[in-house]
């Protein structure tokens, strides 16, 4: 892919971040109006959801929050009950984060509609262009998660 000069719009890193930004806005909007959570607080509901007992440091991982984004959704999810923080029996200096009953319950009420957002935002792709867009995604990732193949 060879171009001369550089045009926002036809530069792929940016309309990566601008749609980016579209759907993080849209889900923000539509997750704060319906169940009062921020990303932030919705990706840790999710991961813990799926994970189980995890440290914040491992959500930090799996999200590439950064750690003051994940410890201020994890005390907030705390202070509203919806998280539960037990030591981690495997480094004292750190925490495991579980849902609570409560927690448990707002996923399951925000899990449906999570995939229906998902379904009205991508609607008028059929599924082969889903999956290749998700294999691009994917692509995308591993060549930056190695580092080895990025220019210094």
């Amino acid at each position: 892919m060879t171009r001369t000069g550089l045009s926002l719009d036809a530069f792929v890193p940016y309309r990566l971040s601008f749609t980016s930004n579209l759907v993080s806005n849209a889900i923000a909007t539509a997750y704060e109006a319906l169940f009062g959570l921020s990303i932030p607080e919705w990706r840790l509901v999710a991961v813990i959801a799926e994970a189980g007992g995890v440290t914040q440091q491992a959500i930090g991982q799996r999200t590439l929050m950064d750690k003051v984004t994940v410890s201020r959704a994890a005390m907030g999810l705390v202070k509203r009950g919806l998280l539960a923080r037990q030591p981690n029996p495997d480094d004292k200096r750190s925490h495991l984060l579980s849902l609570t009953q409560a927690g448990r319950d707002l996923y399951r009420q925000v899990e449906p509609k999570a995939l229906e957002l998902e379904q009205s935002l991508f609607a008028t792709f059929d599924r082969s262009e889903m999956q290749a867009f998700t294999a691009t995604l994917r692509k995308i990732d591993a060549i930056l998660l190695d580092s080895a193949n990025l220019p210094a």
